[in-house]
C-alpha cells in the first residue's frame, strides 16, 4: 500500500496570520491539511519565549514548524526544540524576500549560498527524526535560469532533505515590497515541473497564485502537492473540500454554522485558559462566508471593536441576525 503524501495539500505559513488560532480554525475545515505555523527565527527561540512561539492545540496535528536562521548550530538546536515541543516537520524558510528577514541573513537570500542551505539542512537532520523540509523560490532577483534553482535543489537534497515547496516566482531581494514580490514577479509553473521531473525521487510541492480546487487539481498532475496561502485565509471554506477530493475521504458533513460554533466554544475555552480576547481569534474566520448573503453584514459584526466586552456568543447571535437580515 501506498504511503499517505503529507505534503499533497497545505496551508501555506503566513506571517501574523497563521498563528495557532488561525489553525485551529483551518482544522475544523480539512482533516487532513497539513498547516505551517507562521515563521519563527532562531533568535526568538533561542533569547525569547519558547511556550509562546511553540504552544499549539494538538487538534492541529498534521502542523509543521517553519524556521528562519542561517546558523547550522542554532537551526538544529530550534529543530530539536520543535520536536521536542511535537511538531510534525521542521521547515527552513528559504523564500521570503523581505529586508527585515534579509537583514538576519536569512530567508530568500539563502538561496544565493545552497552550500550554506545544504549544512543548515543536515545539522537538522542530524538532531531530529521528523521530515526536514525547505521552501523556497525559483530564483532571486533577474536570475531566471532553471540551473539556479535545479543546482540548489541537487545541492540541498543532497544533505538530507527530501521535501522541496517551491514558490514559482523569482524573489527580487530589491526594490519590491514583500506583498509586489507575491504579485510582479512573473509565476513560472514549468519550472517546479521540470524540477518534479527531474527529481523523481523527491517529493515537490509547488505553491504561488494557486487560488481555487481545481487548479490545485490541474497542479497534482505535474507534481507531489500544493500549497495555498492567501486564498486559503481569505476564503478558507475551499479547505472544506479538500478532505474528499484530494484524499479520498467521505464528503464532509460540516457547514460553515457548526464551525462558527465550534470556534466560538473555542474562544470560550481560550479566554478561560489563557486569558485570550475572542477578537484575536475571530479576526481569522472573517472569510468564513466569503460569497454568501449577508456576509459583509456579518464580518461587520465581529469586527467591531465596541463589542470587544460582549461573550463571543453573543457577538454571534448579533452577527447572524445582521447577517440574515441583509440577506
Amino acid at each position: 500500500m501506498t504511503e499517505p503524501n503529507p505534503w499533497r495539500m497545505s496551508v501555506a505559513p503566513m506571517l501574523d496570520w497563521t498563528d495557532r488560532h488561525c489553525r485551529y480554525f483551518h482544522r475544523l475545515l480539512s482533516k487532513n491539511a497539513l498547516l505551517y505555523t507562521e515563521m519563527v527565527t532562531t533568535g526568538a527561540l533561542i533569547h525569547g519565549d519558547v511556550a509562546r512561539h511553540l504552544r499549539f492545540n494538538a487538534e492541529e496535528h498534521p502542523v509543521a514548524l517553519q524556521l528562519g536562521g542561517s546558523e547550522p548550530a542554532d537551526l538544529a538546536r530550534c529543530a530539536k526544540l520543535g520536536e521536542e515541543w511535537g511538531y510534525d516537520e521542521i521547515n527552513l524558510n528559504c523564500g521570503c524576500p523581505s529586508e527585515r528577514v534579509q537583514r538576519g541573513a536569512f530567508g530568500a537570500c539563502l538561496m544565493a549560498e545552497p552550500q550554506l542551505v545544504a549544512d543548515c539542512v543536515k545539522a537538522m537532520v542530524d538532531m531530529v527524526d521528523v521530515p526536514v523540509t525547505v521552501k523556497h523560490r525559483i530564483g532571486i532577483d533577474k536570475t531566471e535560469s532553471y540551473e539556479f534553482v535545479r543546482d540548489f535543489v541537487g545541492t540541498v537534497s543532497e544533505a538530507g532533505c527530501k521535501v522541496f515547496i517551491v514558490h514559482a516566482r523569482n524573489a527580487w531581494l530589491k526594490g519590491l515590497s514583500p506583498k509586489a514580490n507575491r504579485e510582479v514577479p512573473p509565476l513560472r509553473y514549468a519550472l517546479v515541473h521540470r524540477l518534479k521531473q527531474e527529481f523523481p525521487h523527491l517529493t515537490i510541492a509547488i505553491n504561488g497564485g494557486i487560488n481555487s480546487n481545481a487548479l490545485a487539481a490541474e497542479q497534482l498532475q505535474q507534481v507531489d502537492g500544493v500549497m495555498i496561502g492567501r486564498e486559503a485565509y481569505h476564503n478558507p471554506w475551499i479547505l472544506s473540500e479538500w478532505d474528499a477530493a484530494f484524499y479520498c475521504a467521505a464528503p464532509s458533513d460540516i457547514t460553515r454554522e457548526s464551525v462558527e460554533q465550534q470556534m466560538v466554544e473555542y474562544m470560550a475555552r481560550e479566554a478561560a485558559e489563557h486569558g485570550t480576547p475572542w477578537s484575536h481569534i475571530a479576526r481569522h474566520m472573517l472569510g468564513l462566508r466569503h460569497g454568501m448573503p449577508g456576509a459583509r453584514h456579518w464580518r461587520q459584526v465581529w469586527s467591531d471593536h465596541h463589542l470587544k466586552t460582549q461573550p463571543a456568543h453573543v457577538v454571534m447571535e448579533q452577527a447572524h441576525g445582521s447577517a440574515f437580515a441583509a440577506a
